[in-house]
């Protein structure tokens, strides 16, 4: 169903508003990382549950320039897993609005405490169309010029699994991340795919101020992301793939809000020369108790 470009942003975007509202719960203050791309392996909290809204600018040399956007669920069922729901659309500047389909997510701390290097798994089912364009990862040979007009690309369904082994170490206030994918389509006879995220962050100030404050360094945390496609099992490599290196910057505040930024530019003639990305998190202490309660009440 295709609707007005402003009716369904606006349905999208709101609806982390209206959770907040509705919910009622106390907000956390969390050190969001400035990663949009690549994953540390740091989970959500048990029990809260996190609400997030992304948004990814492209362009396109030889089509219409688009604006993606998600919305992210993320809840901290166990201390060792998280689990995430992602609703997907696009606005397609000169055609129209798509809802493009959702992702489960699921992360899985395989070493209880910290190591030198901490490893996640990361498994993700997704059932989308061909008119996705959150571009949340690169794989296989993901490039600029797959860009059907989303008429035709939104008849496309895919239902497909990915797979990352998130790799992670902290140490004296930097993270550093290696994120190695593989995604296979659910369909028969299709390769699989491969790609890969890294990137690297840091705190703008270690120690926290005295006062509360928006402004204050240590608010701030600072990083970069490297992420592109490795071709498949058919033609592994760099031909026609697609990289881009990505400044990331978090903005995190004591209200429990958190505010990031990233532009990503594209490294070779087969990338967007830019993907200009932002996004909004808010965190919720103890939901899932609060559920809990609610439904004992009720029974």
């Amino acid at each position: 169903m295709q609707l007005s470009c402003h009716k369904q942003h606006y349905r999208l975007c709101s609806l982390a508003t209206v959770l907040l509202l509705f919910l009622g719960a106390r907000l956390s203050w969390a050190q969001e990382s400035p990663y949009i791309v690549a994953y540390d392996h740091y989970l959500e909290e048990p029990g809260n549950l996190e609400v997030e809204y992304f948004s990814t600018l492209g362009t396109q040399r030889d089509g219409d320039p688009f604006h993606a956007y998600w919305v992210e669920l993320e809840y901290g069922a166990k201390a060792w897993w998280t689990t995430e729901l992602y609703l997907d659309g696009q606005s397609t500047f000169s055609q129209s609005t798509v809802f493009t389909g959702f992702r489960w997510e699921n992360r899985f701390r395989l070493l209880q405490h910290e190591h030198f290097v901490n490893p996640v798994l990361y498994i993700e089912y997704e059932q989308i169309n061909g008119a996705d364009k959150i571009i949340k990862e690169v794989e296989g040979h993901d490039i600029e010029s797959d860009n059907e007009p989303n008429a035709l690309a939104r008849r496309t369904l895919k239902h497909e699994l990915e797979l990352k082994l998130l790799l992670s170490k902290t140490f004296n206030g930097w993270n550093f991340a290696v994120n190695p994918l593989t995604t296979k389509s659910l369909s028969p006879n299709e390769p699989w795919e491969f790609g890969y995220a890294v990137g690297a962050s840091r705190p703008l100030a270690l120690n926290a101020s005295a006062n509360s404050c928006n402004l204050c360094r240590e608010n701030f945390v600072a990083g970069v992301e490297l992420y592109g496609g490795l071709g498949d099992t058919e033609s592994f490599g760099l031909h026609q793939t697609s990289h881009y290196l990505a400044p990331a910057l978090a903005w995190n505040l004591p209200s429990g809000s958190a505010v990031r930024i990233s532009p990503g530019f594209g490294l070779n003639s087969d990338s967007h020369r830019l993907l200009m990305r932002w996004g909004l998190s808010y965190e919720f202490i103890g939901f899932g108790e609060r559920i809990s309660r609610l439904w004992e009440k009720r029974w």
